[in-house]
């Protein structure tokens, strides 16, 4: 679900042994792959998530948007799951013709897509019935837990390694860490489909670097 993420922490941990400095364009590319990967994890939590809960329309539009996403992945490295889109030192290779057009379309259609999951669920009844007060986390729990990600922030814990300990092009990107303070499964959800919307202005901010 997050083999781009894998493969690029695995490839900074070798660079910072050994001293390697790693193309801007390379950096670049690595950093849309990566939050590329990140909006595909995230549909396939909502997808899963809502089919659990008996949203069976909502599992279906978030893979019809997800299959999107991951044929620009397959359209970069051959492959749709195990990416193994960062190399040790860059990446392996440039971006292909006409992978910009097709992100920026992609991301039109997500974008007008968010606002549909989030009109079909977010004031539905049964939905919120369903998640509120549902898997609850306090802040205390969440970290002698050992919570990450959304499961940390959805407990009021602004954290997020991007921000906390930069690297890569992260510190020079303007982007928001979702929070909220319900700490339950509702609160995770608003979490995840803001973070949606904060990877793309990440991609919008990288397309003319």
């Amino acid at each position: 679900i997050a083999s781009s993420a894998n493969n690029y922490g695995y490839a900074l941990a070798i660079e910072k042994l050994i001293g390697v400095e790693v193309p801007r364009r390379a950096e670049v590319i690595r950093t849309m792959i990566v939050e590329l990967n990140r909006i595909i994890s995230h549909l396939f939590w909502l997808a899963t998530h809502a089919l659990d809960v008996g949203a069976m329309s909502i599992f279906l539009y978030a893979f019809r948007e997800r299959e999107f996403a991951m044929d620009l992945m397959e359209d970069y490295c051959g492959a749709r799951l195990t990416h193994s889109a960062v190399r040790i030192g860059g990446v392996p290779l440039d971006l292909p013709k006409g992978w910009i057009k097709n992100l920026e379309n992609f991301m039109k259609i997500l974008n007008e897509q968010i606002e549909v999951y989030e009109g079909l669920l977010t004031q539905n009844r049964i939905w919120r019935m369903r998640l509120e007060n549902v898997g609850v986390i306090s802040p205390e729990m969440a970290k002698s837990w050992a919570c990450s990600g959304i499961a940390l922030r959805g407990s009021g814990i602004k954290w997020d390694l991007r921000k906390e300990m930069p690297y890569g092009l992260y510190p020079q990107l303007d982007f928001d860490i979702p929070v909220s303070d319900k700490c339950d499964s509702y609160g995770r959800y608003k979490c995840y489909m803001q973070e949606m919307r904060e990877s793309m202005k990440i991609l919008k901010q990288l397309i003319p670097m």
